[in-house]
């Protein structure tokens, strides 16, 4: 690791988070619930454990986990997205609430539920997930609706983080919609992909940020069987018409291409020391490299961060966060190591 970034180029970076001009979150959005217990016992009425419930509490999801890491990093920033007309988006509200983040970007629809994902689980293993969802696409008056919510936010916002986790809310219409109107502002763009989205949908933005299967399953669709990472990197890069893509390794660390400074892939490591639960990983990878490149970050600069950010959240459980105190504890562990 003798690549790492210098603790100059770290407490820099870091230290313009909290002054960083606002960055404009669009995607899925919705709430997570935690059921959490004991089991001791299988149910008579059929072979499946019995949950003895000792706690639940409900958490940002979706696209609206990237603007909850953001706020715990001290960036500002706001989220933009569609929920049902129904109690659970009456929940969702009070949940934005309770995180100090504003509800302006959140546009209604009768036609769609509010996602609601609900966690079953033991100290030791998840019993079973219950999703209340809708993958339909938008129709059409509310990608109208969300297209002006975010135009109205784009001047005063300094970058924008389109999260898709493929449950209808980002068209192709809108996608394409939003890339345009930021590039033609001289704005970054960070896309976290969707797994069954077309790639095409994200072409022109300035950075992808797929996970190693998402890569895979991109180059696919787009006609290709490369198996080899660096060629993988390259006909996104290419066809996408990217500046910038970071493919995360899981265990393996980052894949990082920069046309612009790095032209070569080049990988950096992992740095996580124990992994409970990556859910929402990829939510904080995405959040701290927009961040970064935003304060003054080279890519490689921002990945290191982001590898930091990431290795702090898979050490909790459930969909987590991070706030600068850990961030920082976690990079002075790691010079520690290091040297």
């Amino acid at each position: 690791m003798k690549d790492i970034i210098t603790k100059e180029r770290f407490n820099d970076i870091t230290s313009k988070f909290q002054t960083l001009e606002p960055i404009i979150v669009v995607g899925d959005v919705g709430i997570d619930k935690y059921t959490f217990g004991e089991v001791k016992r299988i149910s008579p009425e059929a072979p499946v454990p019995i949950l003895e419930v000792t706690k639940e509490w409900l958490k940002l999801g979706l696209a609206a986990n990237i603007s909850h890491n953001l706020k715990t990093l001290g960036v500002k920033s706001t989220l933009c997205g569609v929920v049902g007309d129904d109690n659970n988006a009456n929940v969702f509200d009070n949940l934005l609430e309770d995180e100090q983040l504003n509800t302006w970007g959140i546009v209604r629809s009768q036609s769609r539920p509010t996602i609601f994902k609900e966690r079953v689980t033991t100290n030791t293993q998840q019993i079973c997930r219950i999703d209340y969802e809708s993958s339909e696409p938008i129709d059409e008056q509310t990608e109208k609706k969300l297209f002006q919510r975010v135009e109205g936010f784009a001047e005063s916002h300094k970058a924008l983080i389109i999260e898709d986790y493929a449950k209808g809310t980002l068209t192709k219409g809108l996608i394409h919609s939003l890339i345009e109107k930021f590039k033609g502002m001289q704005k970054l763009v960070a896309v976290d992909p969707g797994r069954s989205t077309p790639p095409l949908y994200y072409k022109g933005a300035t950075l992808l940020k797929p996970n190693l299967s998402e890569a895979k399953l991109m180059v696919e669709n787009l006609g290709y069987k490369e198996k080899k990472l660096e060629s993988i990197a390259k006909i996104l890069v290419d066809k996408l018409e990217l500046q910038m893509l970071v493919i995360t390794l899981g265990p393996d660390g980052m894949a990082l291409l920069d046309t612009k400074n790095q032209p070569e892939l080049k990988i950096i490591p992992t740095v996580a020391t124990e992994v409970f639960d990556v859910s929402g990983a990829g939510d904080t990878a995405i959040s701290v490299l927009t961040s970064s490149l935003i304060a003054g970050a080279t890519l490689e600069e921002a990945a290191w961060i982001g590898n930091c950010a990431s290795g702090v959240v898979v050490g909790k459980k459930g969909t987590a966060t991070v706030n600068l105190e850990e961030l920082h504890s976690f990079y002075q562990q790691l010079l520690k190591k290091v040297h």
